[in-house]
């Protein structure tokens, strides 16, 4: 059965679908068979892999709204294992018409069930936001990793995250653990990057990976020409740091690397 993974921070700008793109893609040249599931109305991982949501006409809106199957709105990618569960402009409609379903924080776990034994790990690219579509991925997920800037207002609100996520174990998922925490825009040469990444590591201990994605402007290019990392410059510094990480993540997650 495949791990379900939510990506999620309420701070918009940390890096969130940029790591969950990049992992994912990542992931699959590793031979592992993933989805990655678009929660954001933006539609940044849609794009970023390569799709225009203005011409969709079936998304994981459908799923969530109109009960249709979720393996009925996939669609492989430019990498071989990889799928994409994408998004359009009709989910950012989603988050009020949900608050009219029955048990409607689960409607997403209810989808990943048909399908959970197809993948070896659904990414769930959150909101950068708490409402229902958040709660619908963090109750449907095995685990959370959440990206945190290294800059000074990276902590602020972190707390009401993990508050959610507390919440969420409590009445809706109690198998919900945090998986990792990501540091993204990382610079080296700054002291204040240096004591935002000692701080999160002060607060997360173990769950934070060791490495860090570093600001890149090759990274920052990408998604304007719909394509991971690994597809847009394989050799770049911020190529080279998503490859590391998800290395990282494997010995972690199944105790083996590549």
């Amino acid at each position: 059965m495949g791990r379900v993974i939510s990506f999620s921070n309420q701070k918009g700008g940390v890096g969130k679908t940029t790591t969950c793109v990049n992992m994912a893609a990542y992931l699959s040249k590793a031979e592992r068979r993933v989805l990655l599931i678009d929660l954001d109305p933006q539609g940044n991982a849609t794009t970023g892999l390569g799709f225009s949501k203005g011409a969709l006409k079936k998304s994981v809106y459908n799923v969530l709204i109109d009960d249709e199957d979720a393996a009925e709105n996939i669609l492989p990618t430019q990498l071989e294992g990889l799928d994409l569960l994408p998004a359009n402009i009709d989910l950012a409609g989603a988050e009020v018409e949900l608050v009219y379903k029955k048990s409607r924080e689960k409607v997403l776990r209810a989808a990943l069930e048909k399908i959970k034994g197809t993948y070896d790990y659904i990414f769930i690219d959150c909101p950068p936001s708490l409402g229902l579509l958040t709660i619908n991925a963090l109750a449907g997920s095995d685990s959370v990793i959440i990206p945190i800037q290294s800059e000074y207002y990276a902590l602020e609100g972190l707390s009401q995250l993990m508050n959610t996520i507390s919440l969420v174990r409590q009445h809706l998922n109690r198998a919900l653990k945090v998986e990792g925490v990501v540091v993204t825009m990382y610079d080296g040469r700054s002291l204040i990057s240096r004591q935002i990444a000692a701080e999160i590591k002060k607060y997360f201990t173990k769950k934070l990976y060791e490495v860090a994605i570093p600001r890149n402007v090759r990274l920052t290019e990408a998604p304007s020409h719909g394509k991971p990392i690994l597809l847009h410059d394989p050799k770049c510094a911020g190529a080279r740091a998503y490859s590391a990480l998800t290395e990282e993540f494997l010995k972690k997650s199944e105790g083996k690397g590549e």
